[in-house]
């Protein structure tokens, strides 16, 4: 399977990595991830039909493992013990037709699961390479199994001459049972909006669009992924590129903030919103651009879910495992 194509970087003027114009912040990270390298644990041993591009798990009340990612109309990978892998049909076979004016309705990407009330709600996006004319979509199912989904058509969007990007959706609920939906990718960063939980759509009392994180000149930051944890909500978020094979150089990095709106800010007290960014995982051996990710609790503990780009493949993506440990001071370190 091809890798998947996904809206990368944008804004005219826009910097990238590596040239003369790179940020002292995002150097001083590039260091920091040279020097870690040697720490960072492999992915565990998968087995059976290991390909997946910005992967979303969940495990039902019956065992049964279920992974979500990129391709297609979402493509569906089942496990019963998170080992062995099989590839199990799509979400949407026949795409997200509501969505053709979007581009990529057939090429659905970035899905997003969670379990609630007895549902299981899949937020997804719509878009074509190089554009933020997009959008999310949402489907839900209460077996999660394929040939069970009901699309519910858009919930965001966003459009060419805006200043954010409404794909790479995530769900969180906070402490007080209200729903988020962080979005974005480039231009000026992480969004989130308000969901309403009887529609899954966003709330029509609350319409505000906040700012979670924003990276200045280099602004390659996607894949937000809020969890949380011990009191704080802990932001995830891929820096850098993406879908290049062996040459990507996406590292996953995080932030937390007491409520899940933020503001959020690294281990060393950065504010996401100025380019802060603990990292967490990023190239080590054959282990090449890791991000896209997401976070499952399983009976074994906190498991990071993500892709990667296999140096021992030509640069194929392949799912990645491994688990999250919480320090004495709150923040996640990624371990075998």
């Amino acid at each position: 399977m091809r890798i998947p194509r996904r809206p990368r970087f944008r804004r005219a003027g826009a910097a990238l990595l590596g040239g003369a114009a790179l940020s002292a912040l995002a150097l001083t990270a590039q260091l920091t991830s040279a020097a870690a390298a040697t720490t960072y644990p492999n992915p565990e041993t998968i087995s059976g039909s290991t390909y997946a591009h910005d992967p979303s798990m969940i495990k039902t009340a019956s065992g049964r493992y279920y992974l979500f990612y990129t391709g297609g109309g979402i493509q569906i990978s089942t496990s019963t013990d998170r080992v062995h892998w099989s590839a199990d049909g799509q979400v949407l076979p026949g795409g997200a037709t509501w969505a053709k004016s979007y581009g990529g309705w057939n090429d659905i990407w970035a899905p997003d699961v969670s379990y609630h009330n007895g549902v299981y709600w899949l937020y997804y996006a719509v878009s074509s390479f190089g554009s933020n004319h997009s959008a999310i979509g949402l489907a839900t199912s209460t077996t999660a199994a394929p040939g069970s989904w009901t699309d519910h058509g858009m919930v965001y969007s966003s459009q060419s001459g805006g200043n954010f990007n409404a794909i790479d959706p995530a769900l969180v609920v906070d402490a007080a049972g209200h729903w988020w939906l962080s979005l974005g990718s480039f231009w000026t960063g992480i969004k989130m909006i308000q969901i309403d939980p009887s529609t899954g759509k966003q709330l029509s009392t609350n319409t505000t669009r906040y700012n979670l994180a924003q990276r200045s000149g280099a602004d390659a930051i996607e894949a937000s992924y809020v969890y949380p944890h011990g009191g704080y909500y802990y932001l995830f978020t891929s820096f850098d590129y993406c879908c290049r094979g062996t040459s990507s150089t996406y590292r996953i990095m995080v932030a937390r903030a007491t409520s899940p709106t933020g503001p959020f800010v690294d281990e060393s007290g950065n504010a996401a919103t100025s380019g802060g960014g603990t990292q967490i995982l990023g190239t080590h051996g054959y282990v090449i651009g890791p991000g896209g990710e997401t976070v499952m609790h399983d009976s074994d503990g906190d498991v990071l879910v993500y892709h990667y780009y296999s140096g021992n493949l030509n640069g194929t993506a392949q799912l990645g495992l491994n688990h999250l440990t919480w320090g004495s001071t709150g923040w996640p370190t990624v371990t075998d």
